[in-house]
């Protein structure tokens, strides 16, 4: 993407301002998006993003500019930007530049052959199911994007890196109503990888199941409240993971005290049975990478193993300030963010349980078959998630769907209650927003079963 020349001029000015860490991180982004509303096509958008960016930093004090201009001038004005912001030094050194180090995967149907007929096509497929599962679907949604980003990495210590990364998502949502209310379902699923995701695509099957969760949640009563065992299915039930407890392992939050699990290294913080991952190598994940944002090859962390911590996402600013190498997960949303440490494919590893047998044997409570959105204090770890569809279960046994369940809790204390881990791991897709921007994230688990938690509803007492 930039001459060698160039890059070497770039990094030996952050040099001469004594920054002991340069970085030039450069980005050719290409995306395609369709929007649709009841089968209408209402938006459709080609995007390139092309740009780049430059950190420098001595010690734990980093500073970072970024601009659209890739020439020689543009650049070198930009890390004079950057280096501003530092404070005085000595002048430092460069290293020579190793050999290029290339990643990502070759699209056995790139993004760029493909017409948007074909795209709309998936979308319409997945709507027109929906549409047709009930005639309490009023409104039909669907969305689907595809991103080729082509990332190149270089820095002082020699450094040269350079990672394709193709990504596509399809949506669809179902609005139902009965007249005096309504109630939503929706599908995302999402791949890393070309438009061959789509070779053996169910698009119908998406679209019937958005529908079917938007209708049965109409027909259902409020939830009751109280303190119950909870079963969390599996996919994008590691929601909660990934919000409550996943973000305070990051060293954007430990490397400053603000986690609740700093200084907790190899302790028990969860049940015995959980084992939780981080993993960018996954191939055709929405959340992998060939390498992080600051060219490091991604990996398999294992962040807790049988409950004991050990581990914590890592970058190398943040490393600095914990005195600890970095793991391969800085990310960045692009060339106008700095990156810090994030998440790539995050999971709760399967067990060896029965999902009947933890709803045979939980008495009464809720099973939280699919998880909506919500809030967590990234500090403290509390949380309160909506429940898109759930169901009571008495006796052991499910009785009838509920409607406006929450789940709230902590997430440390969810952690240890965890008594069940099953084997029907699955995963789901969604992006996630942190100081570093907006990424693509997988989050995942088999069903869980919590021992006891907060539910809220407007059902009444248990």
């Amino acid at each position: 993407m930039i001459h060698e020349d160039i890059i070497c001029r770039v990094l030996d000015e952050a040099a001469r301002y004594g920054a002991d860490f340069a970085e030039l991180y450069v980005e050719d982004t290409h995306t395609n998006t369709i929007s649709m509303t009841d089968l209408r096509v209402e938006d459709a958008n080609y995007v390139r993003k092309r740009g780049a960016g430059v950190r420098v930093a001595i010690g734990i004090v980093q500073s970072y500019a970024y601009t659209a201009d890739l020439s020689e001038d543009g650049l070198l004005s930009c890390v004079r930007a950057a280096c501003a912001a530092l404070p005085k030094a000595d002048a430092a050194s460069t290293q020579a530049a190793r050999a290029l180090r290339t990643y990502g995967m070759q699209e056995k149907q790139h993004f760029s052959t493909i017409t948007n007929d074909a795209r709309v096509a998936l979308v319409r497929d997945m709507c027109a199911s929906a549409k047709a599962y009930s005639n309490q679907i009023v409104q039909t949604g669907g969305s689907y994007i595809d991103v080729t980003s082509h990332v190149f990495v270089a820095n002082n210590f020699g450094l040269r890196a350079y990672d394709v990364r193709p990504r596509t998502r399809v949506s669809v949502q179902a609005i139902a109503s009965d007249g005096t209310s309504t109630q939503t379902g929706s599908q995302s699923p999402g791949f890393g990888m070309g438009f061959e995701a789509y070779e053996n695509f169910d698009a119908a099957s998406f679209g019937a199941s958005a529908a079917k969760t938007a209708v049965t949640m109409l027909e259902a009563p409020e939830c009751p409240a109280g303190v119950v065992p909870v079963v969390i299915g599996n996919g994008f039930g590691g929601v909660i993971f990934h919000e409550a407890c996943a973000h305070a392992l990051e060293a954007t939050s430990v490397a400053r005290g603000a986690s609740v699990f700093a200084d907790k290294m190899g302790q028990q913080i969860a049940s015995t049975c959980v084992t939780a991952i981080d993993d960018g190598t996954m191939a055709g994940e929405w959340g992998s990478i060939g390498m992080d944002d600051e060219g490091m090859p991604t990996r398999r962390n294992v962040l807790i193993e049988n409950g004991i911590l050990k581990g914590y996402l890592v970058d190398t600013i943040n490393g600095r300030r914990m005195n600890a190498s970095a793991t391969g997960s800085a990310r960045r949303q692009g060339y106008d963010y700095a990156p810090t440490s994030r998440m790539t494919n995050t999971f709760i590893a399967p067990g060896t349980d029965d999902r009947d047998e933890m709803i045979a044997t939980m008495g009464e409570g809720l099973y939280a078959k699919k998880m909506g959105g919500g809030s967590v204090n990234p500090m403290t770890g509390e949380f309160n998630f909506a429940v898109l569809e759930g169901y009571w279960v008495r006796d052991g046994k499910i009785v009838h769907p509920v409607r406006g369940a929450t789940l709230i809790g902590k997430g440390a204390d969810v952690l240890m209650k965890i008594d069940r881990v099953g084997q029907d791991f699955a995963m789901g897709q969604g992006m996630c927003g942190s100081s570093s921007g907006s990424l693509p994230v997988n989050v995942g688990q088999p069903t869980i079963r919590v021992q006891d938690m907060i539910v809220g509803g407007k059902g009444g007492n248990v």
